[in-house]
């Protein structure tokens, strides 16, 4: 499994789309996480600013329809997607539980709605 942070707004915009992050344009690739503990350490490094909701889709590799390729040195912490994340690969969704503060604290299973 790997993960990708995305903010809530973002994630449900075009709910019957495949998520093509803006990374995609800029980069080639969605940026991922290998496990929960990185997931967090990035959310606090890159997405700590952002407001409202993060998310932290849970995929399943093996049922993306785009290429992951694990590159460089820390490639096994931070593997990239070379193409649009099918939502049929969504294995769950975490919410990326932030402190009073602003910082990163925890996942936890995301309720739409709650």
């Amino acid at each position: 499994m790997i993960f990708h942070i995305v903010p809530l707004s973002d994630w449900t915009a075009e709910p019957d789309l495949p998520y093509a992050p803006p990374s995609l344009d800029t980069e080639g690739f969605a940026h991922c996480s290998a496990d929960p503990a990185t997931v967090l350490a990035i959310a606090e490094a890159h997405y700590r600013g952002t407001p409202g909701t993060l998310l932290a889709v849970e995929l399943d590799e093996a049922a993306l329809t785009a290429e992951v390729r694990r590159e460089g040195e820390s490639g096994g912490r931070y593997p990239h997607v070379h193409g649009p994340l099918n939502r049929e690969a969504v294995v769950r969704v975490w919410e990326v539980v932030r402190t009073p503060g602003g910082a990163a604290a925890h996942l936890s299973p995301w309720r739409p709605g709650a």
